[in-house]
């Protein structure tokens, strides 16, 4: 897949998610066969306004490329300004446009998805976007629709192409569903129907042949993983042992699986502080021991980690009380 001038040699993509892909997640997604990574979504009045907490939110891994900053807002000059920031502090390959988060609080406020009622202004965000990114291709996330009774993801994705975004991501649900339901992938094969640049479809894959089938379905470019590598960052593995038609390998022992929740969120301490990096560690660490039988009271500990000495202790625990 080619983004613009941006040659991505894979056909396996971390989608960009709130709380969820911070730069130690990235990391170990990378590591495990993500070949194209996003930011966590960055105000734009906040980078505006050069808010201290949101310019950590785009530091990149050493080595992280290709990679994208995701911003998302809905006033066009706010947001041209703020591409010109991500691009410039982030070092990002790629600007990457938020039209797709379902969220109340964006969503009502005419961001993110709710960009996608109003879409003479989206072309409009997306024109400055790409007028603030400068040599940087622009790409755009987006949903089916409000509703299921305004489904507008092809007319928007082709009014995008027009305005000189550079690929689009479409999730196959409307902001409605949140993530509810079962996604429709036949939209998406639409948008890809009726495009000239790259697609990336999200939306329910949540096993290795999850991506074989999304992109046979539709004929995107590229699949875009999300809530399926919560605590599964060897969904990568698998996806691309099923796109090469090997064999699928299993999860690794839990063992293994501790040490590289452990790693991510030393990564994170070393970014972000410790006591940010355990508050955070509670929900993502207990992702990790999904389906693990008898890891309720290790759960019930993590939940209340205040420091990275409390993990080490706990995942010393599980290591040696769980298999």
């Amino acid at each position: 897949m080619k983004i613009g001038n941006v040659e991505i040699d894979s056909q396996l993509v971390l989608a960009p998610m709130a709380g969820v892909t911070d730069l130690g997640f990235r990391t170990i997604c990378r590591e495990l066969g993500a070949g194209y990574t996003v930011t966590e979504m960055v105000s734009a009045k906040a980078l505006c306004y050069q808010d201290k907490k949101s310019i950590p939110l785009l530091k990149l891994g050493e080595g992280e490329h290709p990679a994208a900053a995701q911003i998302f807002g809905s006033d066009p000059a706010c947001m041209e300004e703020a591409a010109a920031i991500a691009g410039e502090v982030s070092g990002a390959d790629i600007i990457d446009i938020n039209m797709g988060c379902p969220v109340p609080k964006v969503a009502n406020s005419g961001d993110g998805s709710g960009l996608m009622r109003t879409p003479d202004l989206a072309v409009r965000v997306a024109e400055a976007v790409v007028k603030g990114a400068g040599s940087r291709p622009v790409t755009v996330k987006m949903r089916l629709g409000w509703d299921k009774g305004s489904i507008n993801c092809v007319e928007l994705a082709k009014a995008m192409e027009e305005a000189g975004v550079a690929a689009v991501a479409v999730h196959g649900r409307t902001r409605s569903q949140q993530y509810a339901g079962t996604a429709n992938w036949d939209y998406i094969r639409e948008v890809k129907e009726a495009l000239h640049i790259p697609v990336m479809a999200n939306g329910d894959v949540f096993a290795g042949k999850d991506a074989v089938r999304i992109l046979r379905w539709t004929g995107a470019d590229a699949v875009m993983i999300g809530r399926g590598c919560f605590g599964d960052p060897w969904l990568f593995q698998q996806a691309q042992a099923a796109l090469e038609g090997r064999e699928i390998p299993l999860l690794p022992p839990l063992a293994e699986r501790c040490a590289t929740a452990m790693r991510q969120f030393e990564i994170n301490a070393a970014h972000k502080g410790e006591k940010i990096a355990c508050l955070e560690a509670r929900k993502q660490y207990c992702w990790y021991l999904k389906g693990v039988p008898h890891a309720g009271y290790w759960k019930e500990q993590i939940c209340h980690v205040e420091t990275m000495e409390d993990l080490r202790r706990i995942t010393a625990g599980i290591q040696r009380d769980l298999k």
